[in-house]
């Protein structure tokens, strides 16, 4: 392997890693501000349990999501120099703003949240993980807009004499077109994540903890409900998404079918597909008519361009490229087998975490006791089929999108490191895929511990705006962890 080879494999462990927090972190912020919300307007005790439990998971996901997101960046700097140096002035605002605004006002607020509980009034307190949860989607905001640039470079012009993008419209790259669709579909689908890990969870310990089956049966609920409801905005968002990646991406199109020549009306969509190697030939298909074209066009009738056709037109547009080496000059088809297959791997995954919990809703319904041994395998699996779903969207989006690091105007070969030898990049991947490994252990480890020791007994915490003797709060004490 050269160098080129080693980034991309570090670039594809690190970033898929890292988004597995992600998701779980937008969503999970939105469900403990709910439980907490529902506590304050019902004062069930049981919601105060459940906040302080699923806040608990929230705060272990959070930090070590952190952590592996610093990483990211480093990323730039060490593998991708001449990738940065083209894109930084467009990215620059965008992830400057992202970590000066949105990253700040969640670490602020998280932490009023964490240390507040004795201090705070308890609807500011409620308030200050809402304002957490809206921290983590303008977080989402930025960083997504630089991506969708990567994927439909608008607004900036081209310096021939730096040999940059500069950046020329800042409100063309926040409402790139792609951005607009993309931006909707993850965050729901990070309350799909969410909303399984919820149920998941709760499901577990509800199999294996008779004593709060009306406790556990409460999130089960809730966390289908949400996967469930997410899950039809996520079908609608991905339509829509898959209509605009048509228009200026069409041969992320063309490969995520594996299409070689040009439909001219009604292409169907394989379901599933026995082939060559590389994806070139054909061997069996179970198909559905016209779905394909629908997907790309919004009609039955409408013609989605093929592999073919597609690099020819690159071809003439943008040259042979005759410095490519990793992939044939002129070709510029992704790999076909991996966005083939990462493509029905994410929808599938997500079918089935949705038909999931549409099944736990229907066991747990007026207020059943489902007994089932099967039930505990469904609570692991959910969130597992969720968090794949989001590896494989990824690794779809990224892969399809070569060999272009900034689709038509930079190759991926072109924003790798010159400097960097074979050596230096083995040794970084190999360092931080076995931090990444530790780091996983430990995650694994403080959340199976959380999990085992369930909800707390209730407990119910002062409450400072309330202004009565019957509840003193001493206010010079020093603030006290909740966790």
């Amino acid at each position: 392997m050269d160098v080129l080879d080693i980034a991309r494999i570090q670039f594809g462990v690190i970033t898929v890693y890292h988004f597995l927090f992600v998701p779980l972190t937008i969503g999970g912020t939105a469900l403990v501000a709910l439980l907490e919300t529902l506590w304050l307007r019902t004062h069930n005790p049981d919601y105060l349990r459940l906040t302080k439990f699923f806040g608990k998971l929230l705060l272990i996901n959070f930090a070590i999501g952190v952590v592996t997101g610093i990483v990211q960046e480093f990323q730039f700097g060490m593998n991708w120099s001449d990738y940065s140096r083209f894109v930084g002035d467009v990215f620059g605002a965008p992830l400057a703003i992202e970590g000066l605004l949105a990253f700040f006002l969640e670490s602020t607020f998280l932490g009023l949240w964490i240390f507040g509980w004795d201090k705070l009034p308890r609807g500011l307190h409620n308030a200050c993980m809402w304002i957490v949860h809206l921290g983590t989607l303008a977080s989402s905001w930025f960083i997504l807009a630089a991506n969708s640039w990567m994927q439909n470079p608008v607004g900036y012009r081209f310096n021939p004499d730096s040999g940059r993008a500069e950046l020329t419209d800042f409100a063309a790259v926040m409402f790139n077109k792609v951005q607009l669709v993309t931006f909707p579909h993850v965050v729901l689908a990070a309350y799909m994540t969410a909303g399984a890990a919820m149920a998941g969870v709760s499901v577990w310990l509800f199999v294996r903890r008779s004593a709060d089956h009306d406790l556990y049966r409460r999130t089960i609920r809730l966390g289908a409900a949400v996967t469930l409801l997410a899950g039809l905005g996520v079908a609608v968002s991905g339509d829509v998404q898959g209509k605009i990646m048509t228009e200026v991406q069409p041969m992320k199109m063309a490969a995520a079918e594996g299409l070689y020549e040009t439909s001219g009306s009604c292409a169907p969509f394989s379901l599933f597909t026995v082939g060559t190697p590389d994806g070139t030939q054909e061997k069996f298909s179970v198909t559905v008519p016209c779905l394909l074209s629908f997907l790309g066009t919004g009609s039955v009738d409408g013609e989605v361009q093929g592999i073919n056709d597609l690099r020819a037109t690159y071809r003439e547009e943008y040259g042979a490229d005759p410095g490519a080496t990793y992939y044939t000059p002129g070709d510029y088809t992704p790999v076909i087998p991996i966005t083939y297959w990462t493509f029905r791997f994410m929808i599938g995954m997500g079918l089935l975490a949705a038909a999931g919990s549409a099944l736990l809703l229907w066991v747990t319904r007026r207020g059943r006791t489902p007994s089932a041994r099967w039930l505990g395998t469904l609570g692991i699996g959910l969130p597992l089929a969720l968090l794949a779903s989001n590896s494989f969207g990824w690794i779809f989006t990224e892969m399809g999108r070569q060999p272009w690091a900034v689709f038509g105007v930079m190759t991926t070969e072109r924003a790798v490191s010159p400097g960097v030898s074979v050596f230096e990049a083995a040794t970084s991947l190999i360092v931080l895929t076995l931090v990444y490994a530790v780091l996983a252990v430990i995650e694994v480890r403080l959340i199976m511990s959380a999990v085992a020791a369930g909800a707390e007994p209730f407990l119910e915490p002062p409450d400072p705006g309330r202004g009565g003797t019957d509840d003193p709060v001493d206010d010079d004490a020093p603030l006290a962890f909740a966790y």
